[in-house]
């Protein structure tokens, strides 16, 4: 896949806005402002084919096209798209992509014929079968100690300004695990008003930057639910960890893709509920260093 993104004729929303409100405290009312996060209709086709029409916020739209892409299996990486490129529109924004190859049957399989609210990853599958599809299965080997997924937690609050300036998006960051005694770090962090479109944005700039998933773990603001597990077993994400509890499918899916599975993760601790072996105690992780390159 080329770099180049035509150029967009029209300039893409901002991702929050200021608006009036009156806020009663104390019984007294007081106008002002706040700022509120923005979402938009993204349509996603290939070869000039609808596919998709999802409500996300309006940034890192290159990245959602690509993550989703991946995480829905329409492509294993960033060589199967031959070109890319943003068309804004009255309605929202068209992302349009160019398939390097014919479309498979992954295409065909999973094309979908209803538009998928921002609070539903699974909106719109054509078949009950599809929202429980077979995954890949992510291998054994990796290991991280407890004071990096304390650290990787604690950091994503230090990535996260949509959030700062709105208290109404979701955020999903990667963190590269260290080795030999180097500490690990986050590398890339994405936010949208929809928990499954801030995974698919972090997984389209792992791809972009290079940087293999399966070096490290991914962290999310939300609870976990099984779309979110479907899509870290995509991306080859070994540990998936959450502030927020999992759901009973989220945990069955993660075990049966290999994938560790940890929530509920405060300051206080986290639990592990699938997987445990791949979490040690701090200090004592031999984790595989993975491309160090920070992701824009």
């Amino acid at each position: 896949m080329t770099d180049r993104v035509t150029p967009v004729p029209q300039a893409l929303p901002d991702a929050s806005r200021p608006v009036t409100r009156v806020a009663w405290r104390d019984g007294v009312p007081l106008d002002g402002d706040r700022v509120v996060a923005e979402e938009t209709a993204v349509a996603i086709s290939y070869d000039s084919a609808a596919y998709a029409v999802l409500m996300a916020t309006p940034r890192d739209l290159e990245d959602f096209a690509l993550g989703f892409s991946v995480t829905e299996g329409i492509i294993t990486g960033r060589a199967d798209i031959a070109d890319l490129d943003l068309v804004v529109v009255p309605e929202g924004v068209n992302v349009r992509l160019w398939l390097a190859k014919t479309p498979g049957e992954a295409l065909e399989r999973r094309r979908r014929r209803l538009a998928g609210p921002m609070g539903c990853g699974l909106c719109g599958l054509e078949s009950l079968a599809e929202a429980t599809r077979a995954l890949p299965v992510v291998p054994p080997g990796f290991t991280i100690d407890t004071t990096q997924v304390a650290a990787a937690r604690d950091d994503l609050a230090n990535h996260q300004p949509l959030f700062e300036e709105t208290r109404a998006v979701h955020a999903a960051g990667f963190w590269l695990a260290g080795s030999e005694g180097q500490p690990g770090r986050m590398v890339a962090v994405r936010e949208d008003v929809g928990r499954h479109n801030a995974l698919d944005k972090l997984a389209g700039a792992l791809i972009r930057g290079g940087v293999d998933a399966a070096a490290g773990l991914v962290v999310m603001s939300s609870r976990v639910s099984v779309e979110l597990v479907q899509k870290a077993a995509a991306m080859g994400v070994p540990v998936l960890v959450a502030v927020s509890a999992p759901s009973a499918l989220a945990i069955r899916t993660a075990e049966a893709a290999g994938i560790t599975l940890v929530a509920v993760a405060r300051r206080d601790g986290f639990e592990v509920f699938t997987h445990a072996g791949r979490i040690v105690p701090g200090g004592g992780a031999e984790a595989k260093q993975g491309n160090t390159r920070h992701v824009a």
